[in-house]
């Protein structure tokens, strides 16, 4: 009997989909993931539908949204009683491995994820909750701390080809390599890389009023840094001789401002934010130049892949398999993903007493659809933005009080609320799901406390 494929998946954080060099809106240089591009899948409109670190983590290995994970901020660990797709593949007979960035392990960063359920089913672990220390990153193989050598993002990539040359042949795996940049402390990387750009002629996007050319310097050098090790590992891949065996995917948790319509960091629903680089590779089912443009959600990433590889879908998912649409097989592919962002954070005045996160005059509780063509938001005070993405690719002119668009916002605005029927959403203040998952935030809205056992509190 025939083993089934590999998942090797790879994911910077902070990377949004604009700043790689095969969309060729930026001036990034990305020959490696630019290759990989043109032999595999490129999935066009890769959603971060929460794009926040943990809670697009707690969406990715589950299948499931960050409202019903109860993931509605950062900082959250994720319950013991999920099922991962780490869980399902052991389940099939697979090796499981996690190198890298983990951030679902609660409010302590710098601890150890112990051995055992918290770290979700991934048996193999060379992993840190949370470390953007980019040159003297702490990490834990099993339980013994140590220090990546040199730039962590280059000895974890390391790592993960000793781990794929030390495998023998008698088990598939699932392998996760998670990277920390292209996330600030942005000008923590190798100088050769810096050397390739210079920050005066970076130019702004034409929806940022003025570039953050000094961030953005950083930015793109901590890309192309990436952009190398990604060529590393491929390059093991392939000299393994596992590229005919293995499901390679390259994306990210979600994007970055960058100063892009006045704000920076995540967040935000615009596409610098929720747009995200998403690759895949598996020569046996999608063939090179596949083009692949409907809308995939982080919650579609764990079903799809599972799908592809021929492993049971837990039925705890709420993600769609969207396989059989990669494969070429259906084009009734579905026409939207959820945007949500539950409890926004370290927006607005940090010295409001209510510590209301406002912009605009508006609180910033938020849902949304980002569909092929639309984006179309409500904050929990009213309608808020509709852009026509297809015209206006930059997102410039707000539609939502053009009358001409009223009937296309009526229609995305029954997407939006199909979706939240679906997994029991509905838009309430921020201040109600601290009440729900009994969180505990400081003035900025950084989690400070949890209930006693938080590993349980949804079990």
């Amino acid at each position: 009997m025939s083993l089934k494929a590999n998942i090797l998946f790879v994911f910077a954080d902070q990377l949004r989909a604009c700043s790689v060099g095969y969309n060729g809106e930026e001036g990034v240089s990305t020959p490696n993931l630019d290759h990989f591009a043109r032999q595999g899948a490129v999935f066009t409109n890769a959603v971060s539908p929460f794009p926040v670190c943990t809670p697009y983590r707690g969406s990715l290995i589950t299948g499931r949204s960050a409202i019903s994970l109860g993931l509605v901020i950062n900082d959250i660990p994720l319950s013991t009683t999920e099922t991962s797709i780490a869980h399902a593949c052991l389940r099939s007979g697979y090796d499981t491995a996690y190198i890298g960035k983990w951030h679902l392990d609660g409010a302590n960063r710098p601890a150890p994820v112990p051995a055992g359920p918290r770290r979700q089913g991934f048996q193999y672990w060379a992993a840190a909750n949370f470390d953007h220390n980019y040159d003297h990153s702490v990490y834990y193989e099993d339980s013994q701390a140590k220090t990546w050598q040199g730039f962590d993002a280059e000895a974890q990539t390391t790592h993960a080809i000793r781990y794929l040359k030390a495998r023998g042949g008698s088990k598939p795996f699932c392998l996760f390599l998670s990277w920390g940049p292209p996330h600030h402390p942005y000008r923590l990387v190798p100088q050769r890389f810096l050397d390739m750009y210079d920050p005066h002629t970076i130019e702004p996007r034409p929806n940022c009023p003025e570039a953050p050319r000094e961030d953005l310097w950083g930015y793109y050098a901590q890309t192309t840094f990436l952009d190398e090790q990604f060529g590393r590992l491929m390059a093991a891949v392939d000299e393994l001789g596992l590229a005919d065996q293995t499901i390679m995917v390259f994306t990210s948790d979600h994007g970055d401002m960058h100063g892009s319509h006045g704000v920076y960091k995540k967040q935000w629903p615009w596409d610098e934010s929720i747009k995200v680089p998403f690759l895949l590779r598996y020569p046996p089912l999608v063939k090179p130049a596949t083009q692949c443009r409907f809308p995939i959600s982080a919650i579609d990433v764990m079903p799809t892949l599972l799908g592809l590889a021929g492993v049971p879908i837990p039925d705890t998912v709420e993600g769609v398999d969207l396989s059989p649409f990669v494969r070429g097989e259906r084009n009734d592919s579905p026409e939207s993903v959820l945007l949500m962002n539950p409890c926004p954070f370290g927006i607005g005045d940090p010295r409001s007493p209510d510590q209301v996160p406002t912009y605009q005059g508006m609180r910033m509780e938020y849902r949304g659809v980002r569909s092929t063509r639309y984006t179309y938001v409500r904050t929990i005070d009213r309608p808020w933005l509709l852009y026509d993405n297809q015209e206006d690719p930059f997102q410039l002119a707000n539609r939502i009080d053009d009358a001409t668009y009223a009937p296309v916002a009526v229609e995305l605005e029954h997407m939006m609320r199909t979706h939240m029927a679906a997994i029991g959403d509905e838009l309430l203040p921020k201040e109600r799901y601290y009440q729900r998952f009994d969180i505990h935030v400081d003035r900025r809205g950084k989690v400070i406390g949890l209930i006693e056992n938080p590993y349980d509190r949804l079990g």
